[in-house]
């Protein structure tokens, strides 16, 4: 009888409310066209000045992950692109270490400056990825690592006092290290890339790319690009996240020529012709890193670092963040994440 006069007093409410017009909306006036020229300086143009100052306070933060069979020169190549020593093998890492026996992950963070600007860089390495006999399902610690960031960042964000800034360890770029056969890519690189393309930016770079010659890296390039798009695998930058036309000419340029990177990698550096070079020695003459004609790593550094590093940060944070989010909170009624009893099983169902 309660819920039978609770439904009459809303039908009681709904009849009241029924004859009422219905208010038009408001619409906003159109902005006048006609002269816009301001008459004196405002200021406007300094917001930018604004920002760049509250940025250049916080600093930045920077997250890559790295990923493939030892020996492909992961580390030197993360050292390349920051042009110091950032990688696993510089915080006291030696050649003794065995091969792990399963896929263990080492976050190393440091903090870079350049030019007034700090950025908090924390590599992830992954040792003992691809490197047994049996590689069933390898990529399950990696994907389970990079949830598990998600999660932690969702944590504090639900909380009711949270924090001004959330530290930030999602993972906001894979480097992926692909053999340099020169015949096709293994089905350990397809299943790696088909599970993990949906929950990271993935970047595909052959590795060692200087043991190739130029016919072999440009034929290999083509079949890279052609078996990941035959297994519908989306690597970075993704067709679907570009904004505009601008950025879907570039990266239609990125994603048909470029990728994916052939790279060298050295933190050797050696005269040539009277200027000091990052290069790799050989019999015939040095590879210079940096020289296009020699490799593409020029190339890859300015994709990942002077042109595109804000938005794998905004891809993370908008796309793969936002799934991961939806998804958890879906599965969960909407509430906050779990109590800590009941999120491990969780972790362990996904």
């Amino acid at each position: 009888p309660h819920a039978g006069s609770v439904e009459s007093k809303n039908e009681a409410t709904m009849s009241e409310l029924v004859p009422e017009p219905r208010q038009k909306p408001a619409v906003p006036m159109k902005p006048m066209g006609i002269n816009t020229s301001l008459l004196g300086y405002i200021g406007i143009d300094t917001i930018i000045e604004q920002m760049r100052k509250k940025t250049m306070k916080t600093g930045f933060d920077f997250n890559i992950m790295v990923v493939g069979q030892s020996g492909l020169g992961k580390s030197t190549l993360v050292n390349t692109l920051f042009k110091s020593q950032v990688s696993r093998k510089s915080s006291g890492w030696n050649r003794e270490e065995k091969i792990p026996k399963t896929v263990e992950i080492k976050a190393i963070g440091h903090v870079i400056e350049e030019g007034g600007v700090k950025m908090k860089l924390t590599v992830i390495d992954t040792p003992g990825f691809g490197d047994q006999i049996n590689n069933e399902n390898c990529w399950e610690p990696i994907e389970k690592y990079i949830n598990e960031q998600y999660e932690k960042f969702l944590k504090e964000e639900v909380n009711i006092a949270r924090k001004k800034r959330i530290p930030d360890t999602r993972v906001h770029c894979c480097l992926y290290f692909i053999s340099p056969t020169g015949h096709s890519l293994r089905p350990l690189d397809l299943e790696f890339m088909k599970h993990l393309s949906k929950v990271v930016n993935i970047i595909p770079v052959i590795a060692k790319a200087d043991t190739m010659t130029l016919e072999e890296k440009t034929e290999f390039k083509q079949r890279v690009r052609k078996e990941l798009e035959v297994n519908g695998i989306e690597f970075y930058p993704q067709k679907e996240f570009d904004e505009d036309l601008e950025d879907k000419t570039e990266n239609d340029k990125i994603r048909q020529e470029s990728m994916p990177f052939a790279v060298v990698g050295s933190d050797k550096e050696y005269q040539v012709n009277g200027k000091r070079v990052l290069g790799r020695k050989t019999p015939w003459g040095i590879i210079e890193v940096e020289n296009l004609n020699h490799c593409e790593f020029a190339l890859l550094r300015d994709f990942v670092i002077r042109t595109h590093l804000q938005d794998l940060k905004e891809v993370t944070h908008n796309i793969h963040y936002e799934t991961y989010r939806a998804k958890r909170l879906n599965g969960n009624g909407g509430l906050p994440p779990m109590t800590v009893e009941t999120e491990e099983n969780h972790e362990s169902n996904l």
